[in-house]
């Protein structure tokens, strides 16, 4: 699988669940996990689906095993950060080591996507004949 198959993959999973969240909320009337969905909608459906939409546009390094750890690692963290909101909001603030740990893995693994796009783009790539 591409890095780009698979940020786009998960990026529609995560909009799924955050639109059952928000319906949810809606229906509830309680909306204490607000925080946590917008990150989730954010960090889970509008990153992961422009990272995805890089990688499509950048086959050279669509095929790389970095961009998929990198997309792997941006879900994972996502997943952790939006628990640990989630948590946090609902009344457990114990939950906050959680969301903090998330949140660095999270801007690490930025400056690994900025690398990527940054820093590969400027070194050669070969173009195949068409």
């Amino acid at each position: 699988m591409t890095a780009s198959k698979l940020s786009i993959s998960l990026a529609v999973l995560m909009v799924i669940i955050g639109m059952g969240w928000g319906i949810a909320m809606a229906i509830s009337g309680n909306h204490e996990t607000a925080p946590a969905h917008a990150h989730l909608n954010l960090l889970g459906w509008v990153s992961l689906f422009l990272m995805g939409l890089y990688y499509r546009w950048h086959p050279e390094r669509d095929q790389s095993g970095l961009a998929k750890l990198q997309v792997a690692v941006w879900a994972a963290a996502t997943a952790a950060m939006v628990a640990g909101i989630a948590l946090i909001y609902s009344g457990a603030p114990q939950a906050e080591p959680l969301a903090a740990i998330s949140s660095l893995v999270l801007f690490a693994d930025m400056l690994l996507f900025g690398w990527i796009v940054l820093g590969a783009s400027r070194q050669p790539v070969a173009h195949p004949a068409e």
